[in-house]
C-alpha cells in the first residue's frame, strides 16, 4: 500500500461564494457544469497539478457536498474542507487556518476558474520557488481601454501597462499568513493583500481557459468547452430521458418509531439504519442519482456525513432534488414497490405518495406486496424496496 508523501504545497480552493450574478439556485461552485459541478471540474485540475494539500472552503451547510466532489477528484488523505466566511477574504483566512505544519508555499484559487489548466499551477509554484515573491498568472489586455465619467469618455488608458489577473495566486506561506493578519480592509485579490504589506508580487503567463464563471454567459461558455459531445448527443434526441434503478433493504430492530415513505407509523417496530432506516426514501435517492449518473446514496449521504444521522426521507429527497437540479437534471417521475408483511400500506398509500411527491416536486407512485412468506420480508424480518426513476435534461 503506497502512502502519499506529506506535501510542502497547499492549494486553497475558494468555493464559498453565493453566485448571485449567476442566477442559480445553488451556490456557484455547486452548479452543474457538464456531468459534474463547477467545483469538481476545478478540483480535477488542482489534483492534476503538483501534489498538494487541498483545502476547500465551502459554503456553510454544504461542506458534505464539497467533500463528495473532492473525494471524486483526488486522494482523501490530501483533502481538508472548511466553512467559508461572509467575504472572500474571510474565506481565505479560514483556509489558511487549516494548513498543515509542513506547508511552505500556498496557492489560492477560485473554484469559479474551473477550467484553469494544471500547467498554470506549475508556473506559479516555480516562480514562487525561484524568487520568493508572490506570483500571479496574468493575460494581456487586448481591448482598447477608456477612462469614463458616466457616459462620457475622459481619456484613453495605455493597455501595455495593464494585465488581467487570474488564479491561482501563489505565495510563501509566512508572507501570506502575515499579510492576512495585518489586513484591515477588504482587497479584491490575494496579491493586493500581500502587496499592501510591502511584499513584491510577480507575474507568470496565464491561460484563456482560466476565465472566471460569473454570469450565465460565462457558464454557457464553460459548458460548451467541457460538454459539447454530451450536448450533441442530447441534441440528436431532444429532451431524451434517462432511467435509474434503486434498491434498499433494512431489517427491523432500530430504536424509536418506524419511519417509511416519509411517514411515521405508530405501533410498528422501527427499521435499523444510519438515518431513520426509511428504505423507501433511500431507494428513491439511489434511483434518482443512478439516472443522473451522480453516484449513489453512499456518495452523498454515507456514514462520513454525520449531518444526516437520524434525518427523515424529506431531507434526503429535497437534497437529492437539489443535487440533480445543480447538475442540470429535472425529475420526471418515480415508481416504488415495497415488499414487506408490515406495515399495511393500503390505508396510507395516498398520504405516502403526497409526502414523497411534495419533497421531490414530481409524482411518486407506491405499490406494496408481500412475498407469500418467502425470504426475509416474508418472514417479517425486514423491508425490501425497489424504485425506478426517470429524469430529463433541465
Amino acid at each position: 500500500m503506497s502512502i502519499t508523501p506529506v506535501p510542502r504545497i497547499a492549494v486553497i480552493v475558494v468555493a464559498a461564494g453565493s453566485g448571485t450574478r449567476l442566477g442559480a439556485e445553488a451556490p456557484k461552485a455547486l452548479v452543474g457544469l457538464g456531468r459534474h459541478t463547477i467545483l469538481r471540474h476545478a478540483l480535477h485540475n488542482v489534483f492534476a497539478a503538483p501534489t498538494a494539500q487541498v483545502v476547500i472552503v465551502a459554503p456553510a451547510g454544504r461542506e458534505g457536498d464539497a467533500l463528495t466532489d473532492a473525494e471524486a477528484a483526488g486522494p482523501r488523505e490530501l483533502i481538508t474542507v472548511v466553512t467559508g466566511g461572509a467575504t472572500r477574504q474571510e474565506s481565505v483566512a479560514a483556509g489558511l487556518a487549516a494548513l498543515w505544519a509542513d506547508i511552505e508555499v500556498v496557492l489560492v484559487h477560485d473554484a469559479a476558474r474551473a477550467l484553469t489548466p494544471p500547467d498554470v499551477f506549475e508556473r506559479v509554484i516555480a516562480a514562487v520557488d525561484a524568487t520568493g515573491w508572490g506570483a500571479v498568472p496574468v493575460l494581456p489586455v487586448v481591448d482598447t481601454i477608456k477612462r469614463v465619467d458616466d457616459t462620457a469618455i475622459v481619456e484613453g488608458v495605455d493597455r501595455s501597462e495593464l494585465a488581467a489577473a487570474q488564479t491561482p495566486q501563489g505565495f510563501r506561506r509566512d508572507i501570506l499568513v502575515d499579510a492576512y493578519r495585518a489586513a484591515h480592509e477588504d482587497y479584491t485579490d490575494d496579491a493586493a493583500v500581500v502587496a499592501a504589506s510591502g511584499h513584491r508580487v510577480g507575474t507568470v503567463e496565464g491561460d484563456a481557459r482560466a476565465f472566471k464563471i460569473t454570469t450565465p454567459a460565462d457558464l454557457e461558455r464553460a459548458r460548451q468547452l467541457v460538454g459539447e459531445p454530451l450536448r450533441a448527443r442530447e441534441a440528436a434526441v431532444p429532451h431524451a430521458p434517462r432511467v435509474g434503478v434503486g434498491t434498499d433493504v433494512h431489517a427491523y430492530g432500530g430504536e424509536g418509531a418506524l419511519w417509511l415513505a416519509g411517514l411515521e407509523w405508530p405501533g410498528e417496530q422501527a427499521l435499523s439504519g444510519h438515518s431513520d432506516g426509511d428504505a423507501i426514501g433511500h431507494a428513491i435517492v439511489d434511483a434518482l442519482l443512478s439516472a443522473a449518473g451522480l453516484g449513489d446514496i453512499g456518495t452523498h449521504f454515507g456514514t462520513d456525513h454525520p449531518e444526516y444521522a437520524g434525518a427523515h426521507a424529506e431531507v434526503f429527497l429535497a437534497r437529492t432534488r437539489a443535487i440533480l437540479g445543480a447538475a442540470g437534471w429535472r425529475i420526471g417521475n418515480v415508481a416504488v414497490q415495497v415488499q414487506a408483511n408490515r406495515p399495511r400500506f393500503s390505508a396510507r398509500r395516498a398520504e405516502a405518495e403526497r409526502v414523497l411527491s411534495e419533497a421531490l416536486g414530481a409524482p411518486v407512485s407506491v405499490s406494496a406486496t408481500t412475498t407469500d412468506g418467502l425470504g426475509f420480508p416474508g418472514r417479517g424480518e425486514g423491508v425490501s424496496v425497489f424504485a425506478v426513476a426517470m429524469v430529463f435534461p433541465a
